[in-house]
């Protein structure tokens, strides 16, 4: 609850309203706290929606404590596709609007960050309120109101609902595989260019920011690359500490109600391989693992870009030249602090992911690929979008 406060208190400063989480349960054993906070808010039938995988992981035993309770629930098991992973898009959205029962006062939405996608949509067009029980430490977005769905096989962040309250198991954050913990990690990571991708967007074109919320965001990151070496042993403690970033990061997109600190230039790249990926019926890659190698190449660029630049010549670009040749020193410093490429990298060995595109399997033609077209995917200012649209400065 104290981490709650803060964000709440946060949130009356920015925009006078609650955030609606009502509470957040970050422990070993937290799935025996769900029957009587259900018990306490009068529910009387519950949707609890996993899949295969995640049903064993927590679903199974999280079923059998609502039977101990005499509490009125029904499972439905999401539809997996030949790669055994469940995509959330439109078909499986309408899958699960129609497996709900009118009846039903609250979903449990019961896995990681695919699962979540698909809860919050359907609780926010349904008006019914959903419970978080995360089965990995994955990703940073349960607890924030976007949800990044494939829609006409394009990749769209649709603001739907926030959860009720998380429930966040420690034992089965630690049994989850390894690289969802390193894939949480890497979508933490990513935190170093989404920051700056920020600054650049207020500096040069004119979006808001907010520092308070910045300074949270970027305490979270400095938390898991101080520890990284725990959070890499898997114990609990460790799970316990990436785990409470990655709320606090949702948490700060909750409040703002947009995800702007959280996913800048890195998250368009991963989003524009996740697309390629579907077009080519490829088996999905893990969000955050894709966002770690993202931020490696986002900051190599930024830091080559820099280098390269002479403020001089800004003035004359087509594309906010004006405002870069103004702002140019303090976007310089921000680039320059960033850690170097290589830095990022053994982060990544050291939580046992992907450190680079080869590792990840992607074609070196569609990475170039991306860094030429991604910032199409959304209409931000972000240090990506400024260099393809300014591309003749070389000339």
């Amino acid at each position: 609850m104290e981490m709650l406060a803060k964000f709440k208190a946060l949130s009356k400063q920015i925009n006078g309203q609650d955030i609606g989480v009502e509470r957040v349960v970050i422990e070993s054993n937290a799935l025996s706290k769900i029957p009587k906070y259900i018990q306490e808010k009068g529910f009387e039938k519950i949707a609890i929606i996993a899949d295969a995988n995640t049903f064993e992981a927590a679903g199974k035993r999280l079923s059998e404590r609502f039977t101990q309770e005499a509490l009125s629930y029904y499972c439905h098991l999401l539809t997996m596709d030949q790669h055994q992973q469940v995509v959330a898009n439109e078909e499986t959205l309408v899958e699960l609007f129609l497996a709900i029962d009118d009846a039903t006062d609250v979903l449990i939405a019961v896995g990681s960050g695919t699962i979540h996608d698909i809860v919050r949509f359907v609780s926010d067009k349904m008006a019914k309120p959903f419970l978080s029980v995360p089965t990995a430490a994955s990703v940073d977005g349960f607890t924030s109101k976007g949800a990044p769905l494939i829609l006409r096989g394009s990749k769209q962040t649709v603001q739907a609902a926030s959860p009720l309250a998380l429930f966040a198991d420690l034992r089965v954050l630690a049994e989850a595989p390894a690289e969802m913990t390193a894939a949480g990690f890497g979508d933490i990571l990513g935190k170093y260019t989404s920051l700056v991708d920020w600054k650049i967007s207020h500096l040069i074109g004119k979006e808001p920011y907010y520092q308070k919320a910045a300074e949270m965001t970027n305490r979270s990151l400095q938390a898991c690359v101080e520890h990284v070496h725990e959070i890499a042993a898997r114990d609990e403690r460790g799970i316990k500490r990436l785990m409470q970033a990655l709320i606090e990061s949702g948490l700060v997109m909750l409040v703002l109600d947009y995800s702007r600190p959280a996913s800048g230039a890195e998250h368009h790249l991963s989003h524009y391989w996740e697309m390629a990926l579907l077009r080519q019926n490829k088996r999905q890659l893990l969000h955050g693992a894709k966002v770690g190698v993202a931020t490696t190449l986002i900051v190599d660029l930024y830091k080559k870009q820099c280098k390269r630049l002479e403020r001089e010549r800004l003035q004359k670009l087509p594309v906010h030249g004006e405002a870069l040749y103004e702002h140019w020193p303090a976007i310089v410093d921000f680039i320059e602090r960033l850690p170097d490429k290589e830095y990022l990298q053994a982060l990544l060995k050291t939580m046992g992911g992907p450190g680079s595109t080869k590792e990840l399997g992607l074609e070196p033609a569609l990475i170039q690929a991306s860094l030429q077209e991604a910032h199409h995917l959304r209409a931000r200012c972000t240090g990506l979008f400024l260099i393809n649209e300014n591309k003749h400065y070389e000339q």
